[in-house]
C-alpha cells in the first residue's frame, strides 16, 4: 500500500497537471478568439498572409506582364500577316495564306503562328528574288537624257511626216543633237545590232527576257554588239538620223509578248538631269 506521503503527492501532481492542461485550453481558447477578433473582426492580416498576398501579387504581375507581351506579339504577328495577305503576295500573284485564330493565347499557339508566318515568307523569299531580277530588266528608266529633249512624235496613230498619211507609230521619237549617248533602259542581251541606209536606219535591239524587248533606232553609231549582255543604264549608241528620217532623233520602242507598248508609261519624261545621271550610274 501506498504511504501516506506518496498518495499525497500523487494528488498533488494529478491536480497540478488537471490546472496545467486547463490553462492550455483556457490560453488556445483565447488565441483561437484573438486570432478571430484579429483577422475576422478588425480585418488585421498576420504576417503569414501578409507574404502570401505579396508573393500572389507578385506573380499576378508577371503573369499580366506576360499576356501583355503575347497581346503585342501577337499583334504584331497580325500585322505581318495581313501585310502578307494584301501586298506581298497579291505583288506576286501568290494566293493568300489563312493563319489559325485562337480564343486564348498560349506559348505554344505563338510558336505555330510564327512558325506559319515563316513558312510564308520561305515561300516569298525565291519569287522576290525572281521579281527582284525582273525589275532590273523591265525597260523602266529613258533612253536618253531629256532636259534637252523634244518628244516629238507619240505611240499611236499619226500624220506620217513623209507621206503625210495617218500610220500607226510604235514607238516615240526624241530629238536632240547629233552624237546624243543612248542608254540600255533595262539589263538584257543585244538581240540584234543593224547597219542600214532605210527603214529604221541603224538600230539595236535588246532582249531583256521575261518577255520585253526594246528597240533603239536611226542611231548615228551604234556601240554594242550581237550578243552582248548589258546593264540598265550602259551607252550602247548615239543619237543620229539615219534611214527613214527627217531629223536627229531616237526612235524607242518597248514590246511585250509580242506587243507594241507606249514607251511612255515605262519611265517619267519629267525626270531631272540629276535623278537620271544617278541611275545609269548606278549610285
Amino acid at each position: 500500500m501506498l504511504s501516506w506521503e506518496r498518495l499525497r503527492y500523487k494528488l498533488s501532481l494529478q491536480k497540478m497537471l488537471g490546472k496545467g492542461f486547463r490553462l492550455f485550453l483556457l490560453s488556445l481558447a483565447a488565441f483561437v478568439v484573438y486570432y478571430l477578433l484579429y483577422t475576422e473582426l478588425f480585418g488585421f492580416k498576420t504576417p503569414r498572409r501578409i507574404q502570401l498576398e505579396q508573393r500572389s501579387a507578385l506573380l499576378d504581375a508577371r503573369q499580366a506582364l506576360a499576356a501583355d507581351k503575347l497581346e503585342r506579339v501577337y499583334s504584331a504577328l497580325q500585322e505581318l500577316s495581313q501585310r502578307d495577305n494584301n501586298i506581298y503576295r497579291p505583288s506576286f500573284g501568290m494566293d493568300s495564306v489563312t493563319f489559325p485564330a485562337y480564343d486564348y493565347l498560349t506559348i505554344e499557339n505563338l510558336n505555330n503562328l510564327i512558325k506559319r508566318q515563316l513558312k510564308s515568307y520561305n515561300e516569298l523569299d525565291p519569287v522576290a528574288e525572281s521579281f527582284g531580277k525582273i525589275s532590273l530588266c523591265v525597260p523602266s528608266i529613258p533612253p536618253l537624257y531629256l532636259n534637252h529633249i523634244t518628244l516629238t512624235s507619240r505611240f499611236g496613230y499619226r500624220s506620217d511626216p513623209m507621206t503625210g498619211y495617218i500610220k500607226g507609230h510604235t514607238g516615240v521619237d526624241l530629238a536632240g543633237k547629233p552624237g546624243e549617248p543612248i542608254y540600255a533602259t533595262g539589263d538584257g542581251r543585244v538581240e540584234k545590232v543593224d547597219i542600214k541606209f532605210t527603214g529604221y536606219g541603224n538600230e539595236i535591239v535588246i532582249n531583256h527576257g521575261f518577255g520585253y524587248k526594246t528597240r533603239y533606232a536611226h542611231l548615228k553609231a551604234t556601240l554594242v554588239h550581237v550578243g552582248d549582255i548589258v546593264k540598265r543604264g550602259d551607252k550602247i549608241g548615239l543619237m543620229g538620223s539615219t534611214g527613214k528620217s527627217t531629223g536627229p532623233h531616237l526612235h524607242y520602242e518597248v514590246e511585250y509578248m509580242g506587243y507594241k507598248v507606249n514607251p511612255l508609261i515605262y519611265f517619267d519624261n519629267k525626270m531631272t538631269p540629276e535623278e537620271y545621271d544617278r541611275l545609269i550610274s548606278g549610285k
